[in-house]
């Protein structure tokens, strides 16, 4: 039973450091992009420039942080 329950965890765990990687914060700030463009999306706002917005903003505050 030990390595049924193995594969489904290692797979989350590859998908958890793949997208997560070494900085949480590059990835909710992302999460939080998609989100606010999906609410803005929903109320009829064209908002495709907010995710690289978001994602270059988060880019240059991580780059200072290193």
């Amino acid at each position: 039973m030990g390595r049924l329950l193995s594969w489904p965890v290692a797979f989350g765990r590859f998908w958890y450091r793949f997208i997560v990687g070494d900085d949480w914060t590059v990835a909710a700030a992302v999460a939080v992009g998609l989100a606010g463009t999906a609410v803005l999306a929903a109320r009829g706002v064209q908002a495709w420039w907010l995710v690289p917005v978001i994602v270059v903003a988060v880019l240059g505050v991580s780059l200072r942080r290193a």
